[in-house]
């Protein structure tokens, strides 16, 4: 069963309220406490002002009830298994841990992997602000460098640099391919990432794709070493077609890249007060 502290959990945000700072300064240690019962486990959010480094210290992070004398060596993150024990559902997870969690890629999701022609990339900067992308190309163009390597490629692009600067700041990785059209399968691959130029990666794996439509060269690869790979489940997964399209690869036309669909030019931003002023 689970305790009543850990069904008490909060998801706990950068800003603590009044009455929650009251209540920890309160006690000694800032430990809060409720109806004198026993200390409730804190899950401890990233502040704006700390980086990952400091997150990674072990005394601010939520203590793993699966491991309560040294860090788990399961699957997941010590505030999953809070969760797990919380809604007591620790039974089911372990399952899928034990029956679906690899820490290497198989040879059948190697196959999955290079048929896939789009992938959404996670990514977060070194505070834990997070962004999702949106990457494509040919069957394939996600490379398998082998059981615990993977490489996508980063194109010219609109100069943003949102993902490889996430990256640069904080190596950690999330992908998620789903196969929308014959399948309805998915399938995440969790790891650390680096950025290689074009012929820094070519220099080592020569065998590397050469075949670029239309002259889309990459510029630079993302390769990511594997720590986790698993099943995502069909259930809610839609199914598509492809449809024939006509593309403008390489334009800088905006109206051909969708133009200012969403309304947002023009619009007064924060940043705006900021910027240089040019006559």
């Amino acid at each position: 069963m689970a305790t009543a502290e850990l069904l008490e959990l909060e998801l706990a945000d950068s800003s603590p309220s009044v009455s929650d700072r009251m209540r920890s300064e309160s006690h000694s240690g800032g430990q809060r406490r409720y109806d004198d019962g026993p200390t409730r486990p804190q899950l401890h959010p990233v502040r704006p002002d700390q980086s990952t480094s400091d997150y990674e210290d072990e005394s601010s992070r939520p203590e793993d009830p699966f491991a309560p004398n040294e860090r788990s060596t399961m699957p997941g993150s010590a505030g999953e298994h809070l969760l797990q024990s919380a809604y007591e559902t620790e039974r089911r997870a372990h399952k899928f841990y034990n029956d679906q969690v690899l820490d290497h890629l198989n040879e059948r999701m190697k196959e999955f992997i290079v048929s896939m022609s789009m992938a959404f990339i996670a990514t977060a900067d070194g505070h834990g602000e997070c962004d999702s992308s949106f990457r494509a190309g040919p069957k394939g163009f996600i490379e398998v460098l082998g059981d615990r390597h993977v490489a996508y490629p980063e194109y010219r692009g609109n100069g943003v640099m949102a993902s490889l600067g996430n990256i640069s700041e904080n190596p950690h990785v999330g992908i998620l391919l789903i196969d929308f059209v014959d399948e309805l399968i998915g399938l995440h691959v969790n790891g650390k990432a680096r950025i290689l130029e074009d012929s820094d990666l070519r220099a080592i794996h020569p065998g590397l794709r050469s075949d670029f439509e239309r002259g889309r060269k990459p510029e630079r690869w993302v390769v990511v070493q594997v720590e986790e790979a698993y099943i995502h489940c069909r259930k809610h997964i839609p199914r598509m077609a492809f449809v024939s399209r006509e593309r403008s690869w390489g334009t800088d036309d905006v109206k051909r890249k969708g133009g200012d669909y969403f309304a947002a030019k023009g619009t007064a931003r924060p940043w705006h007060q900021s910027q240089p002023q040019h006559d």
